[in-house]
């Protein structure tokens, strides 16, 4: 049957980042990468694939890296999304990686979300929130962040102060910070022009948005849990499986109310 009408895939505008080596999930990880790993059933990436579907994504890239294989094989026959993969012969890293995949989106902000994080919604959608937020005119970075205190296995001393008008700076030589970054983000391509080739962690291209002032956090109203071991996973499970209940819970109640039960 001919296609001569089909109409040309579109390119994606989210991309989710698979690559990493999730050392410190050893010895899950010797033979598993990090973005399969289950958390209440289900691996990781799917969670933040299934989320993408919801805010109506219908086609995103998956890098991969370490036994890429496995991540390409994994996403091979899902649909909604549809999954783009890009291979890293080597690792690109963050910042490599992203502009390594930029010809397979399209041209405006993309979504970059970390395969291996894991979240509960608040009031709304967090895909939601920032695709909304996200105002390109002023903004060329948008991060999702966490208030340090909330999240559950999170220790460390935090990444930004949120100011004021929205826009972030960085903890530089202060002993801490009130909020971290979450590993999802609104990006635009035009922070990776002029970076280098090959390898780069994404703050380059976020000092660049830093220095310019056009970059903003959206702070994340739902749950966050950081998984960075065997013992933080097996921690969190139980707690993660009570607010995926409660979050079903609300979405029911959302859903009943709006039919006019």
């Amino acid at each position: 049957m001919s296609d001569t009408n089909s109409k040309p895939l579109t390119k994606a505008q989210a991309m989710v980042l698979a690559a990493g080596f999730g050392k410190r999930m050893r010895p899950i990880t010797d033979h598993m990468p990090k973005p399969l790993v289950p958390v209440a059933g289900k691996p990781m990436l799917d969670y933040v694939l299934d989320k993408l579907a919801l805010a109506g994504f219908d086609q995103a890239v998956v890098n991969s890296h370490y036994l890429g294989q496995m991540i390409v094989d994994h996403v091979a026959t899902r649909t909604m999304p549809r999954v783009l993969t890009s291979p890293e012969e080597d690792l690109l890293e963050t910042g490599g990686g992203v502009k390594k995949a930029l010809p397979m989106m399209d041209d405006q902000a993309v979504l970059v979300a970390n395969a291996d994080v894991f979240w509960t919604e608040g009031a709304e959608p967090l895909f939601d929130r920032l695709t909304e937020a996200f105002d390109s005119e002023h903004m060329d970075a948008l991060l999702a962040i966490y208030p340090v205190e909330g999240a559950f296995g999170y220790d460390g001393v935090g990444d930004f102060f949120w100011q004021v008008d929205g826009r972030l700076k960085r903890r530089g030589d202060a002993p801490s910070a009130p909020y971290f970054f979450t590993g999802v983000q609104i990006l635009s391509p035009r922070l990776f022009d002029n970076t280098p080739d090959g390898a780069f962690s994404s703050n380059v291209v976020y000092d660049k948005a830093l220095a310019a002032g056009r970059c903003f956090g959206l702070v994340h109203d739902g749950r966050y849990f950081h998984i960075g071991t065997p013992g933080a996973l097996k921690d969190a499970e139980p707690a993660i499986a009570d607010a995926l209940a409660e979050e079903q819970i609300a979405k029911s109640a959302v859903l009943a109310k709006a039919g006019g039960v």
